[in-house]
């Protein structure tokens, strides 16, 4: 079951301007860690265009801002591939741990027995989630493989997955109306006045 304390949500296709600005908030470095090879805004334009959302799954984890704060992308087939990015202001507080979950959980599922992560040798932040999760680590030339077999969905894992969503939806509605509100108070909220020095 993924951390309560990180509520990561379905992605779909009206979620592609998101994905795009998330991506556009990363650095070069991070940008070449998470796709394996350096990375231009052209290409990552034409990565988010060509996501198939019928074929593949995205999850993501929003802020407060209803901005994409963690994204992974999984490629389902025969074994799940999972990618992930988490912007540098949100690292070290389990948000790629809970979408790793998540993911393991939405692959396992949807009756995927194995679990695949392509990455560099320099991607601490991920091979640190492989030996964590005792995935089997293959290196050669500054790549590494990393596979995991999952085990067969049940309805402990169906379960916990629907209701993972339901909360994820509900928290989006909260922080949608929330925004909203403050949108709403700043346009008719008094100009500032300043202090008797400023006037």
């Amino acid at each position: 079951m993924v951390s309560a304390n990180v509520i990561t949500k379905q992605l779909s296709s009206v979620d592609r301007p998101a994905i795009l600005r998330h991506l556009h908030r990363l650095s070069e470095e991070d940008l070449r860690l998470r796709f394996g090879s350096p990375q231009s805004e052209a290409s990552i334009a034409h990565y988010v265009e060509r996501i198939d959302f019928e074929r593949d799954s995205l999850l993501g984890v929003f802020g407060d801002d209803l901005e994409l704060i963690g994204v992974t992308h999984l490629g389902m087939g025969e074994e799940a591939e999972f990618g992930v990015s988490v912007l540098p202001t949100h690292r070290g507080r389990g948000i790629g741990t809970a979408l790793f979950a998540r993911a393991q959980e939405h692959a396992r599922n949807h009756m995927i027995r194995k679990f695949y992560v392509h990455c560099l040798t320099e991607n601490k932040a991920m091979l640190a989630i492989a030996r964590k999760a005792k995935m089997q680590i293959v290196t050669e030339a500054g790549e590494a493989d990393l596979y995991l077999k999952l085990p067969p969905a049940d309805f402990v894992s169906v379960t916990d997955e629907f209701l993972e969503e339901r909360v994820a939806l509900f928290d989006f509605a909260l922080k949608t109306q929330v925004k909203a509100f403050r949108t709403f108070a700043e346009a008719f909220a008094p100009p500032h006045a300043g202090t008797p020095e400023e006037r």
